[in-house]
């Protein structure tokens, strides 16, 4: 366990960053149980890591640790929470929990078992508390950390904080916001950037290999972070990239289901079992049609890649109506439910009607309908029924 304490300090040395993410001020720290999940690269183990620094000023009584780390292949997780408290050990932070067989019941077992200590633990996006061997729905604190906000990244590249803005507030004062934000920045410049590459904290503009970084990272999340919830075989790992790319190439897209599994050489409620697969764990949204079940086997009206960054590195050549689509629906998707309505682009939270385009997108799919709004790209200011899009990162 020395070995592991002392990596640890080394880490904890070399933590150094003031941003924080959006979460850090919405969890309980206090917990017993808190799981945090979240796809690769959002900064899951940097917001721990903060914590520790800002937070706790004896770390004699903590330790972190990585579930990826050479040390447990050999060794439980449980013995070394034996020994860790038996020291005196108060709270212990556990990276990558979903690398670790068996790890829910662990934790249930050292939830159970130690009624003293503290525990954080980090995850894929992909796993799910409620349907391991050991149901933690009842114990465990949940926590979700998406990808960067428009806001966030702002605030991140250019240490200006602009406020977080409910989505009612955006739709009674976006004209007042607007010129607000206007006053310290040049929004349509900034957002044009986030689509590029401010979905992700680690991005780097100056990196010709960032986009090659991120498509690694959907490797991985494939062959190691599914495969570590899900049992799959290498050959469904295989296809499952397959439907990426087929998807990759023309989203927002309509799926024809069975057109679709004939490429990827399965069958219908496989696919859409793969569709699921791929929504978990970050790397897709589904869309569903408005009114319609929700379920496994419901075929999604819409598929978008999960952020506009992904998107491009998935497809360099990505469209710019494409990539409005997808921010609109990476941004709200976090706090809001959205459908596919009959007309227009999304129904948001069964109430608000919205119409995604351009600077010159016209009203005629809003005609009649209560509560529905055009959002345009490449506008500094809204007025009316027509709010920039850029606005939309700034819900949290």
């Amino acid at each position: 366990m020395e070995n592991l304490k002392n990596k640890f300090i080394r880490l904890l040395k070399q933590t150094n960053y003031p941003f924080k993410r959006y979460l850090y001020e919405q969890i309980n720290w206090n917990d017993r149980l808190i799981i945090i999940k979240g796809q690769r690269g959002v900064g899951k183990t940097t917001l721990i890591l903060q914590y520790i620094k800002t937070e706790i000023s004896d770390v004699t009584k903590v330790l972190y640790i990585s579930l990826d780390d050479i040390y447990f292949s050999v060794n439980r997780l449980s013995d070394l929470v034996e020994k860790f408290v038996l020291e005196g050990g108060e709270t212990i932070f556990v990276d990558e929990v979903h690398r670790y067989p068996d790890w829910s019941v662990e934790l249930k077992n050292i939830y159970d078992f130690y009624p003293k200590l503290r525990v954080i633990a980090t995850g894929s996006s992909a796993i799910g508390i409620e349907k391991g061997k050991a149901d933690l729905s009842r114990r465990a604190s949940l926590y979700h950390l998406h990808t960067l906000s428009f806001r966030e990244f702002v605030f991140l590249n250019h240490q200006i904080d602009l406020g977080v803005f409910s989505i009612n507030e955006i739709i009674s004062s976006h004209e007042k916001i607007s010129f607000e934000i206007n006053d310290k920045i040049k929004p349509v410049e900034l957002f044009n950037q986030f689509l590029k590459f401010g979905s992700y904290p680690f991005a780097d503009k100056t990196d010709p290999l960032f986009y090659d970084k991120l498509k690694s990272v959907v490797n991985l999340v494939i062959d190691n972070d599914i495969p570590a919830t899900e049992k799959i075989t290498y050959e469904t790992r295989l296809k499952i990239k397959k439907l990426l790319y087929l998807i990759s190439a023309a989203v927002p897209f309509k799926p024809n289901i069975t057109e679709l599994s004939n490429k990827v050489g399965t069958s219908r409620d496989v696919l859409l079992r793969y569709l699921q697969l791929l929504s978990t764990a970050g790397i897709v949204n589904l869309l569903n049609q408005s009114g319609s079940p929700t379920s496994i086997l419901q075929k999604p009206e819409k598929i978008y890649i999960n952020n506009p960054t992904l998107m491009i590195a998935l497809d360099e050549n990505a469209e710019a109506e494409t990539l409005r689509e997808t921010f609109f629906m990476s941004q709200l998707s976090v706090k809001h439910k959205l459908t596919a309505p009959k007309t227009a682009d999304f129904l948001v939270d069964d109430k608000y009607t919205f119409e995604v385009g351009g600077k010159n997108k016209g009203k005629k799919q809003l005609q009649g309908i209560s509560e529905s709004f055009i959002v345009s790209a490449d506008i500094e200011y809204g007025k009316g029924n027509k709010i920039p899009l850029w606005m939309f990162g700034f819900l949290y």
